[in-house]
């Protein structure tokens, strides 16, 4: 059946909610005709084309250059187990349209969370103020963009019950428990989002989004001999209901018992500057924090970027590719088409050891007379887009993992992070190691916990001397800030020697 707004938000979160289905008509418009797809997102916002036509000549004005209109409508459900059950639960559902309008690089932006005729062209009057001329806006044609489909699934989350989930977190806090009898405590976690956008522009531009995601983690507390450890395993995708198995089940908590038991063999190393090894997976933090928001094309465009005088220009070594993917298959930084209507695409940032692009929203394309790549990123219709990325990592090089770890005298085998920021200017960063290696004339030895890695981004681009053949993306649960917004994103990367880094452990 098909099922309007008003009724999805009254079920969304409840046993079950229709899906959204799309009624078998056309509408065209100034002869241009709309598929039933965009039809269907219109109807569930309850917003027609001439509506849309209206506002964004509204928004435009008083002389904006272009302006956007960004609808989303986010339901979010989450479970929480504490103490072996699962006692906690909650729904949020978030609705609105965000309104820009440019003027030159500067935005005026404005929201509703009604989406009323005049709650949405008072908005656009506000946003309009950014400009003061009165110059006149020609109503643009219609141009459907239809998207991509990068994150397929079979079961949507707003179809599912609250009693279909909870047997997953319960038997998670159950398989930890069996795997070790030093387990004293478990927490587990599980939410699901869908996210329904809807796009349109002063050019015309009509597109939207449906957008799934779901996040299941547990955390595994042990204690041996009086001392507690403790250690986190998560996985996120733009998935639906079929993500969760027994396998995953199975995974997640093996993960957890086998990083948290390690802990308690684990030292720290001796403080210093050395080689670091970082590990295949997870350590692509090192290429999202010191090096992905350095090419972030805002910073460069003021100017405030290490990288800002650096294209075309050699910045690592001849195998060395980073890109950053908004196309992987139901990854977590994956979209269909970024918040400004853009395609998603696949963009080589370092090319062959040259950089080659940077992340674009469309300002920072406008100003570089280059296109979009897709890179325009919002936390939601309350704000603006950014250049933001998406999954960000390096291409495999020729060597083994063996081959890189032997010709290590003494350094560090790192690969489980929890987090870490970075100067963008300068590109100094910072890494929290929660556990790796030490490395003793090539070979792994000792484990170590708890040590912060320091250095410089484009130096550490520069100084990673060694590439493997084991390339691995972290589906982790990662999500990036910037400006006060969050975004989900994922990383990537295969083993790979760096010369040098500061690791800090102990002065003895």
């Amino acid at each position: 059946m098909y099922i309007n707004r008003r009724l999805f938000l009254k079920t969304s979160g409840t046993a079950v909610a229709g899906s959204v289905l799309l009624p078998p008509f056309m509408q065209s418009c100034q002869g241009n005709q709309i598929s039933l797809d965009v039809k269907g997102y219109l109807d569930h916002f309850e917003v027609s084309t001439e509506m849309l036509q209206k506002v964004i000549g509204a928004a435009m004005s008083k002389g904006g250059n272009y302006a956007d209109l960004f609808f989303e409508h986010k339901t979010t459900n989450s479970l929480a187990l504490q103490d072996g059950k699962v006692n906690r639960a909650s729904s949020n559902i978030d609705f609105g349209v965000g309104i820009r309008v440019l003027k030159g690089d500067q935005t005026g932006f404005a929201y509703s969370e009604t989406i009323t005729p005049n709650a949405m062209l008072n908005a656009a009057k506000l946003a309009a103020s950014i400009a003061n001329s009165n110059s006149s806006y020609s109503t643009a044609p219609f141009t459907e963009k239809i998207p991509a489909d990068f994150y397929k699934i079979n079961k949507k989350w707003e179809d599912i019950s609250v009693k279909d989930k909870v047997p997953f977190v319960q038997k998670i806090n159950d398989k930890v428990f069996a795997l070790d009898e030093k387990v004293i405590k478990v927490n587990a976690f599980l939410s699901d989002e869908t996210s329904i956008v809807l796009f349109y522009n002063s050019e015309g531009k009509l597109s939207y989004d449906y957008r799934p995601m779901v996040r299941f983690g547990v955390v595994c507390i042990m204690e041996k001999d009086g001392q507690i450890e403790n250690a986190y395993a998560a996985r996120s995708f733009r998935k639906g209901f079929e993500f969760l198995n027994e396998g995953i089940v199975d995974l997640l908590a093996q993960e957890a018992v086998d990083k948290t038991n390690i802990l308690f063999k684990a030292t720290k190393p001796k403080a210093g500057e050395m080689p670091v090894v970082m590990g295949a997976g997870g350590s692509g933090i090192l290429l999202h924090e010191a090096i992905g928001h350095t090419f972030e094309a805002d910073f460069n465009r003021k100017g405030t970027s290490i990288f800002s005088d650096k294209m075309g220009k050699k910045v690592a070594e001849s195998f060395v590719n980073v890109i950053d993917d908004g196309t992987l298959p139901n990854n977590r930084g994956s979209i269909n088409i970024d918040d400004e209507g853009n395609e998603s695409q696949k963009t080589y940032l370092v090319k062959d050891g040259i950089l080659n692009s940077y992340i674009h929203d469309r300002i920072s394309a406008n100003f570089y007379q280059v296109d979009p790549t897709g890179n325009g990123r919002r936390e939601s219709f309350r704000h603006v887009p950014l250049p933001r990325m998406r999954a960000t990592y390096m291409e495999n090089g020729s060597a083994s993992k063996d081959d890189i770890i032997q010709n290590v005298d003494y350094g560090v085998y790192v690969d489980n992070f929890s987090n870490g920021e970075v100067k963008i200017g300068a590109g100094d960063f910072t890494f929290f190691v929660k556990s790796g290696y030490l490395i003793e004339k090539g070979k792994l030895t000792q484990p170590i916990k708890d040590i912060n890695i320091i250095g410089n981004g484009p130096q550490a681009l520069a100084d990673i001397s060694m590439a493997a053949s084991d390339f691995k993306i972290d589906n982790g649960t990662w999500t990036c800030g910037k400006s006060g917004q969050a975004c989900p994103v994922t990383c990537g990367l295969p083993t790979v020697l760096v010369k040098k880094l500061t690791v800090g452990g102990t002065n003895a």
